[in-house]
């Protein structure tokens, strides 16, 4: 099977300003001032909006479509026989053109006895441009008072509430579901996180959103907010989560349940193991070399999916690649 050198997937019109930074690393013609996310290799829709979300194949099947066709071609013998055809991914480019809300999202479990998913939403992020994020609570919060300050749309007492790191190039961050967080203004990241488009929005004053209507998928405000974690975390637990990518294994361990997230360096003849991945191409000039298709030229920004059956694919030319895979079977 060949790569398939993805462009952009940005859903139109969405809640909060962003997107520039998306087009300067892709180095494409401008784009809309609400268009900040790239959704990347996805069979998932945005909620609410199909097919919008969905990445569409240069055949012009859904990819989607495609996997479900012939899953092991896409994923391998041990993937499908671990998690059928379920991709077990979703991949975005985010620029927050503004501070986001505070919000969280459920977990597997809470998924799938209130709204019959069959993933809740763990994240993480590789930082790319930075700023600073805001990452669980600092101090233990009843649900009484955290529904009181969601009522009144206190902003600034949710988010004073969070612990913030600065981050900077390099940096990764893993968000647990049920952990309440803020992206902060000017942070360009990859984000990997579970196949699902499920947040539980806690702040919307200031945001194109009706977060009263649309803000709890449909469960209403008590439901959904038995998904938020409302125990406080301590610093050294959030210096957990947020710290400088390590040349092995960038995320903690708890994160493997979810995904995988790697960063490579194409010199010396680097190779990917055979598996269905997502590559982004970070700087330089990368030639990804399959065992069996075509090979794929990329500059900066680039994207590429990678079908298990592409085989051991080699890293050529001078760069860095981050390369997101679901969880080992």
């Amino acid at each position: 099977m060949d790569l398939v050198v993805l462009p952009s997937n940005r859903p139109a019109h969405r809640f909060y300003r962003g997107g520039q930074r998306i087009t300067a690393l892709r180095g494409e013609p401008d784009a809309g001032s609400h268009e900040p996310e790239d959704w990347v290799a996805s069979v998932t829709a945005v909620a609410g909006e199909a097919p919008q979300g969905l990445t569409a194949l240069p055949d012009g099947r859904l990819l989607r479509d495609a996997v479900e066709a012939d899953p092991v071609a896409w994923l391998g013998d041990a993937h499908v026989a671990a998690y059928g055809a379920d991709t077990r991914l979703l991949v975005k480019l985010l620029d927050a053109g503004q501070r986001l809300p505070v919000h969280a999202h459920p977990d597997d479990v809470f998924s799938a006895r209130e709204l019959g998913r069959a993933h809740g939403k763990a994240e993480a992020w590789w930082i790319l441009e930075g700023g600073s994020v805001h990452l669980g609570l600092r101090e233990t919060v009843s649900p009484a008072d955290l529904r009181a300050l969601v009522e009144g749309q206190d902003t600034e007492r949710l988010l004073a509430l969070l612990h913030r790191r600065d981050v900077a190039p390099g940096d990764v961050v893993f968000v647990p579901p049920g952990v309440l967080h803020a992206i902060g203004e000017g942070v360009l990241l990859l984000e990997v996180q579970e196949p699902e488009d499920l947040s539980i929005l806690l702040e919307w004053r200031g945001f194109a959103i009706d977060g009263a209507k649309d803000g709890h998928l449909g469960l209403g405000l008590d439901r959904a907010l038995d998904a938020v974690e409302t125990t406080a975390r301590t610093g050294s637990d959030v210096d957990g989560l947020v710290h400088r990518a390590s040349a092995g294994r960038p995320l903690p361990d708890a994160a493997d349940p979810y995904f995988r997230l790697e960063r490579r360096e194409a010199r010396g003849g680097a190779e990917l193991a055979a598996g269905f991945a997502v590559v982004l191409v970070v700087s330089g000039d990368v030639v990804l070399r399959p065992a069996t298709g075509r090979d794929a030229r990329c500059a900066r920004g680039a994207t590429v999916l990678v079908p298990h059956g592409a085989g051991v694919v080699r890293l050529e030319g001078r760069g860095d690649v981050l390369i997101a895979r679901p969880p080992a079977p």
